[in-house]
Formats: C-alpha cells, sequence, structure tokens
C-alpha cells in the first residue's frame, strides 16, 4: 500500500503534528515541520484529527434516502409501524442494493468506519434485502465495513417461514442472526427464543435482539436471554438493541440488570431516537457494560429522521444525556468511536503509532466542540486512504 503523510493535524492534547502512514498504520506522530519523502501528502491545515466512527444498529435496506419525499403515516402501535414499513418497501421502484448504497456512502463520507446493518428477513421479502444490502457492501467494502444482521421483523414464530429464510441468510452473506420482542410482538418467549439460539449455534454466529418491551415484561425477557447466553456459551457474542427496558429500572435493579448484562458480556445498543428513552449510558457503563451507538432507521416508514451522520447521532446522545462538559462530551464520541469498533471487532483507531489509519480530520478546536457543531469531516481515511473529501466519496488520488 502506497505511504502518506497527514502534514499539519492536530490531535487533543498534543499541538500540530504529521502523521505518517504505511500500510494502513499509523507508523509515526512527529512535530509539524518535519523534512519528509512521501508518496502522497494531505495538508490538514491545522484541522483536528479524530477516529472514524462507528454506527452499531441501522437498517439501510428501509431507507428512502434520495428518493422522492415520502409521506409518513400515523402509527400508534409497533404492528401499526411495521405494516406501514412493509407496504413502503413494497413501493419502491429503485432496488435495495441502490438505496443502500446511496445510505451507505453517506455514512463514509459523514466519517464511519463501520456499522452494523439488520435488515429485514419475511417471506414477503424473500433474500432480496439481505442480497441487496451485501452487494451494497460489497460495493464499498473498501472505505466501509459492514456487519449484515438476518433482522426477523415480521416476527419469528407468528410469520411461518422466516426461521428457514434467516438460515438461508448467512449462506447468502448475513453474518448475525436477529430476534425481535421474543414475548412482546412475537408472544412466545421461548418459542422464539429457542429459535434464534438455536440458530446462532448452529451456523457459529452471533446474535443480535430487538427489544422494545419496557418495564418487569422487558426485564423479564432481559433475564431469560441473559439465562440463554450463559448456556449457549455465546458471551460477548449477544447484542439487545433499544433495551428500553434499562431506562424503567429503579437504582437497585438497573444495578442488578446492569452486573447481569456486563457478566454475559451482552452489548447494548441505544440510538437516541425521538422521545424513546434513550439508555443510562454512563451508569451502565459503570456496571461494567458496552453500550454502543445507532442510528436505528434513516428516512423510513417510521420516521422522517436520521442522515447517516455519525457525529449528529453523537450530538443528539449527548443531548439526551445531559452531556455538558468536555468529559461528558468526548465519552459521548468515546461509544460512538471505540465501543463501536470493540462491538464489530474492529482495533481502535487511537490515534498511536501502530493504530489502524481509520480517522477524519476536522474543523474545530477540540473533540468537544466537534461533538457540538457536527462538522462536515473535510478528509476520511480508511487504512491509510482518502475514502472522502468534503462531503463526497472520492477515489483514492495517487498525489494531492
Amino acid at each position: 500500500m502506497a505511504s502518506l503523510l497527514v502534514r499539519n493535524a492536530r490531535i487533543h492534547g498534543s499541538g500540530a503534528v504529521d502523521v505518517e502512514v504505511e500500510d494502513g498504520r499509523i507508523s509515526a506522530v512527529r512535530a509539524a515541520g518535519s523534512v519528509h519523502d512521501w508518496e502522497s501528502v494531505v495538508d490538514a491545515q491545522g484541522a483536528l484529527l479524530l477516529p472514524t466512527l462507528v454506527d452499531g444498529h441501522c437498517h439501510p435496506d428501509k431507507t428512502a434516502w434520495d428518493e422522492p419525499w415520502v409521506s409518513r403515516q400515523p402509527a400508534a402501535t409497533l404492528e401499526e409501524l411495521i405494516a406501514n414499513d412493509v407496504l413502503l418497501q413494497r413501493s419502491f421502484a429503485t432496488p435495495v442494493r441502490t438505496r443502500a448504497e446511496r445510505l451507505l456512502g453517506a455514512y463514509v463520507a459523514a466519517g464511519a468506519r463501520a456499522v452494523r446493518a439488520h435488515v429485514d428477513v419475511a417471506p414477503v421479502y424473500g433474500l432480496d434485502n439481505i442480497r441487496g444490502v451485501v452487494e451494497a457492501a460489497d460495493a464499498l467494502a473498501d472505505a466501509l465495513h459492514v456487519e449484515v444482521v438476518a433482522f426477523p421483523q415480521l416476527g419469528v414464530m407468528r410469520t411461518p417461514g422466516t426461521a428457514e429464510l434467516m438460515r438461508e441468510s448467512v449462506a447468502a452473506g448475513a453474518t448475525v442472526i436477529g430476534g425481535i420482542d421474543p414475548g412482546g410482538l412475537d408472544g412466545d418467549l421461548h418459542g422464539q427464543l429457542d429459535t434464534v439460539f438455536g440458530l446462532a449455534i448452529e451456523l457459529g454466529v452471533s446474535l443480535d435482539i430487538h427489544l422494545h418491551d419496557g418495564g418487569e415484561h422487558g426485564m423479564g425477557q432481559v433475564r431469560e436471554i441473559i439465562r440463554r447466553t450463559h448456556d449457549a456459551g455465546l458471551e460477548g457474542r449477544v447484542a439487545i438493541g433499544h433495551a428500553f427496558c434499562y431506562s424503567d429500572c429503579d437504582d437497585a435493579q438497573l444495578t442488578a440488570l446492569g452486573e447481569a448484562t456486563a457478566a454475559a458480556g451482552i452489548t447494548l445498543a441505544t440510538c437516541a431516537l425521538g422521545d424513546s428513552p434513550v439508555l443510562p449510558v454512563a451508569r451502565l457503563q459503570e456496571l461494567g457494560c458496552r453500550v454502543v451507538l445507532g442510528s436505528d432507521g434513516v428516512r423510513d416508514a417510521w420516521s422522517p429522521f436520521g442522515n447517516g451522520n455519525m457525529l449528529d447521532r453523537t450530538h443528539l446522545l449527548a443531548w439526551r444525556t445531559g452531556a455538558v462538559t468536555d468529559a461528558e462530551l468526548e465519552a459521548c464520541l468515546d461509544v460512538a468511536a471505540h465501543a463501536g469498533a470493540d462491538f464489530l471487532g474492529l482495533e481502535r483507531s487511537g490515534l498511536r503509532v501502530g493504530d489502524p489509519a481509520d480517522f477524519m480530520l476536522v474543523p474545530g478546536e477540540v473533540p468537544a466542540q466537534v461533538v457540538i457543531d457536527r462538522p462536515l469531516p473535510h478528509y476520511v481515511f480508511r487504512a491509510g486512504r482518502v475514502v472522502a473529501r468534503d462531503g463526497a466519496l472520492t477515489a483514492i488520488p495517487a498525489t494531492f
């Protein structure tokens, strides 16, 4: 791989530096102004160097990104939201691959290095959504790491044929089995968990379960997921998305549930959505839990909001959790950058010698200000290669 010099950048806490990259990794960090002879040079012009970010929970197959405006229909229940979603997806003339590739490209341009993509699997879709997102991910593989979850949005037990399609999804490119509200939407806690845990064990893949159910109903499902995680030996390979019930816990309940979640190595994903509960991130981290940040749906049937920009989502997490100090704002950035990388099995990009050269150059004085201002990156790098510049994907140039 070509060598690269990023000249006159700023790393928070160390002032102006020149960053040398070889073979996709940071090979040296020197005081700015050193003499160099490099194949490619980017002049950062004093911009701040930050690690690129991770979306731990998104739905690129559902998106109407860059499509004609969609007027959302009212919905009072999860079932009504799902029904609206099916109608919208079946109305699209633009293929899944095209829509997903547009959105995943927007993630890259805004500074993302990876996403976990939950992709609908049901008889009404067959494997079309899985294949479309896998093709989109393959097209952007040099710029973005994508994990695909076979997600049973319409339920597992109440939608016959879904379980077999989920099995086939893994052969088609999915690497994670999904689930959704086993006790609520599906109405069969043990039946769904028997199925999805069984598939994860059989196929040797991870498991990621949406859980919207709140209160004690949701907490009971979490406890059962924790028990089965230990029984199956899947510690560190299970995630729960949304997990609204953790926000309904009193102090004693949260301590007990959080400690049990951490002991099982279960990751929790929060999306800082509208008026939906947001996880008590700092307290869960104190209890040893990994919490990651996601966008959920981006301009889909559920909501007109979302933009594929993880700096923007980090800003929303900070707002929803009451972050004010620089340390609190930077902690939100760490959730999007480092917790997300850990979750997807990527090396952290800590901007140190030996770290992967997955970073971005953004205007701003300090990381806390970047969380507030949400600037568009001047440059986005993946493995030391420029993959986006000023909001647009770019071919990898030899010189700058």
